[in-house]
């Protein structure tokens, strides 16, 4: 894969046209990590990543809280979010996927083999959190949905596969995000290299809590509705290819309108000389 040319295209769309350092180390991350995988569950992943950070592309605290402190603070309402009597840890989200509650964090935490429930911000680093990411989206581990769900040789459905993490939540605005990631894949493991243009499709910027956000977007706020997608761009083209041929058909008919005017005026100038020189014909012969 060339990531020059997918780095080309994504910093456009959905980065708005900068990146950070930061950001930039996070998605190579996420593409080492996804090496081997279908380019639409890394697109799906990187999308996913995108929403879950606020654009930042690296592990972060539920309310991207700077530290554990401010994150209970902001959480303190959250059942989820209030210290276990055990543990005295509060298993919050973290991560690149946002992981929540103390099962799951024992869950991922064996398959790594790592103490995450007496360690839970592990999470925060990158290498950990990527590792659980994948484990958790192509196993199934957060809803029992996994990529291969919505992402196979049947189908794509970028909509439904918000429910590998996260029920339907902002399905439609990730799916755009999705889209974006893997038009940039598709350029960049393309056999020649494809020229970078702007793409087609648009998708709205991550909301932001904090007053300084990392990346800002002038692109439209579609995708939110469940369905947008594919179908809703095909669904455009047809209508407007529809529109087109009725312009076309109406600026034919209008030409013929027009020649038919001329014609009839023609025929009546016609009538009216041939009349005229009728009567100075039998006026010449004395005809009254």
């Amino acid at each position: 894969m060339d990531r020059a040319i997918f780095f080309q295209h994504i910093r456009k769309e959905p980065f708005s046209g900068r990146m950070t350092q930061s950001q930039v180390s996070g998605v190579e991350a996420l593409l080492d990590a996804c090496a081997k995988l279908d380019v639409r569950w890394t697109a799906y992943i990187c999308a996913t990543v995108f929403h879950e950070t606020g654009a930042r592309m690296q592990p972060v605290r539920e309310g991207f809280a700077t530290s554990d402190a401010a994150a209970r603070r902001i959480l303190k309402n959250r059942e989820y979010a209030k210290p276990d009597p055990e543990t005295g840890h509060a298993y919050y989200g973290r991560g690149l996927e946002q992981l929540t509650h103390k099962a799951n964090y024992a869950r991922i935490g064996e398959l790594l083999g790592l103490d995450l429930v007496n360690n839970p911000d592990l999470m925060l680093q990158p290498d950990i959190a990527a590792k659980s990411l994948l484990l958790g989206m192509t196993n199934g581990l957060y809803t029992g949905k996994a990529l291969k769900d919505y992402l196979n040789a049947r189908k794509t459905d970028p909509v439904g596969a918000r429910r590998i993490v996260n029920g339907t939540d902002r399905a439609g605005l990730i799916a755009g995000y999705y889209h974006a990631f893997h038009a940039a894949l598709a350029a960049a493991v393309a056999e020649e290299p494809a020229e970078v243009v702007e793409p087609e499709r648009e998708t709205p910027a991550p909301w932001y809590p904090d007053p300084k956000p990392l990346s800002k977007s002038n692109t439209i706020k579609a995708q939110t509705v469940a369905g947008v997608g594919t179908a809703g761009s095909a669904a455009t083209e047809m209508v407007g290819d529809t529109l087109t041929q009725a312009q076309d058909a109406a600026g034919q008919l209008a030409l013929y309108l027009d020649i038919a005017k001329w014609l009839f005026i023609a025929l009546i100038v016609a009538g009216i000389a041939w009349t005229i020189y009728s009567r100075v014909q039998d006026s010449r012969k004395g005809v009254r």
